[in-house]
């Protein structure tokens, strides 16, 4: 009918400059290659750096219906997305909820989420922090590494790799967030980003023998997060 779903590799983002290679600029062509009357809209799709699933619709009344329907069900407590994600480590519980503020926050130059254990009133009822929430559980683990379910039931910017930082299990390729997580006699705690700055993960030689990686090229692991499952009404 008027859906589309495509499966998208990691890295390529969704709106992009004029002339950039993007999500929204392909739309056209997918369009013609496939015969469409109408334009396409994207109606819903993971960030940036995840890879997944990418939900399309060629009717304008269809994406606005969806778009309000993942909202709401967000609203209500349920739980419209579920990612996949690879961790360096492996939780201590093998289910649970990561409950936490989030915020950006200026360092020097670029701007970073961070998060905020116990937010007070005002500052959400500022919205300068939002309170959020990721359910997960544990689907395997292997050789220090896990395969993660992921259901959030916030929507805010790189949440997904901060509660996973806060779980003390950074996402596999995350460059971003991964530095949060010290270790000392093998012992895993969390830096804050004052003393932790942005830095390519690191990985132990045996992780990245496995992953056919040498340290020089360890840069283009990309972020092992996954949209894997969309519930539609």
């Amino acid at each position: 009918g008027a859906l589309l779903a495509l499966s998208k590799p990691p890295g390529l983002p969704i709106l992009g400059r004029p002339g950039d290679l993007s999500l929204d600029a392909l739309l056209p062509v997918l369009r013609r290659r496939l015969g469409l009357p109408a334009e396409l809209h994207v109606v819903k799709a993971p960030a940036r750096e995840y890879s997944g699933l990418v939900l399309l619709s060629s009717c304008y009344h269809t994406t606005k219906k969806l778009q309000q329907f993942f909202t709401n069900a967000r609203l209500r407590g349920q739980y419209p997305a579920t990612y996949r994600a690879v961790t360096v480590g492996v939780p201590t519980e093998v289910e649970g909820e990561i409950r936490t503020g989030l915020c950006w926050q200026q360092h020097g130059d670029r701007a970073m989420v961070v998060p905020v254990p116990a937010p007070g009133r005002r500052t959400l009822a500022r919205k300068d922090v939002k309170s959020t929430l990721t359910r997960y559980r544990v689907l395997g683990a292997v050789g220090g590494c896990a395969l993660l379910q992921l259901q959030p039931r916030t929507a805010f910017p790189e949440q997904l790799q901060v509660h996973l930082t806060l779980l003390l299990c950074p996402a596999l390729g995350d460059h971003e967030h991964s530095s949060r997580v010290g270790r000392v006699l093998g012992m895993p705690f969390f830096l804050t980003p004052e003393t932790a700055p942005t830095r390519t993960q690191v990985l132990d030689k045996e992780l990245l023998s496995r992953l056919g990686l040498s340290p020089q090229r360890l840069h283009h692991l990309p972020l092992h997060i996954h949209l894997q499952e969309l519930v539609l009404p």
